[in-house]
């Protein structure tokens, strides 16, 4: 057997789809490409296929990754145009590589971060955020898997990031805390707006990047 990581963008109408849809898609794609797939064993057989940091509903992604395990060699171009044959348009696998790294290596996300309003100047807009960022406490309340909601603050994962002036509005590009320990989602941001600005801004993700620990690229 042969582990193997597919690599996927998935963007335009496809960012709705739910990971758990992603994942349905997916495995049908893998059943009706006839890729040699290696099953689970036990009770409920289904193929083999985890996803190292699952995408967030409604973000765009440039750099997502799949592993399946193969139980015979197989070209990896050949892989990659069965997929792609099998997809949706906004889901396509460009490229497949052995797995170098572990998922559990993975610490950081990179987010491009397109901010707009309907109402408000982009002028205004960028204030807004160049504001928000150079606060020494950015509060917010945070949905946690054992203490249910909580208040952070997430100021101190706010660090290395770049804003810049956009038509119509901002431009954020920040790395943040994406591990299995912290993990830091960028709609945050978005709730810190509303919270300390009274007003709702349009924010429109792409994750561009998975770092490890060393803010190297996940491979």
């Amino acid at each position: 057997m042969k582990d193997v990581r597919v690599w996927f963008i998935k963007k335009d109408e496809c960012k709705y789809i739910s990971h758990l849809d992603l994942n349905r898609c997916m495995l049908r794609a893998l059943h009706k490409s006839r890729i040699p797939i290696w099953h689970t064993e036990g009770f409920n057989v289904h193929p083999y296929a985890t996803f190292p940091l699952p995408l967030s509903l409604g973000f765009e992604g440039k750099r997502e990754c799949m592993d399946i395990r193969l139980v015979e060699e197989c070209d990896f171009i050949s892989i990659k145009e069965k997929l792609n044959d099998s997809l949706p348009e906004g889901i396509r696998v460009f490229d497949i590589t052995e797995p170098q790294m572990k998922a559990k290596e993975i610490s950081f996300a990179v987010f491009d971060i397109r901010i707009t309003s309907d109402t408000l100047s982009g002028d205004k807009v960028f204030e807004i955020m160049d504001e928000l960022l150079k606060k020494d406490e950015v509060l917010v309340e945070k949905k946690t898997k054992k203490k249910g909601i909580k208040e952070i603050d997430i100021k101190p994962y706010l660090n290395n990031f770049k804003l810049e002036r956009n038509i119509g509005g901002a431009v954020l590009n920040i790395t943040l805390p994406a591990g299995s320990v912290t993990n830091i989602n960028p709609m945050l941001i978005e709730k810190a707006v509303e919270r300390y600005y009274g007003v709702e801004l349009d924010f429109s993700v792409i994750k561009t990047d998975m770092l490890d620990k060393n803010l190297k690229s996940f491979k």
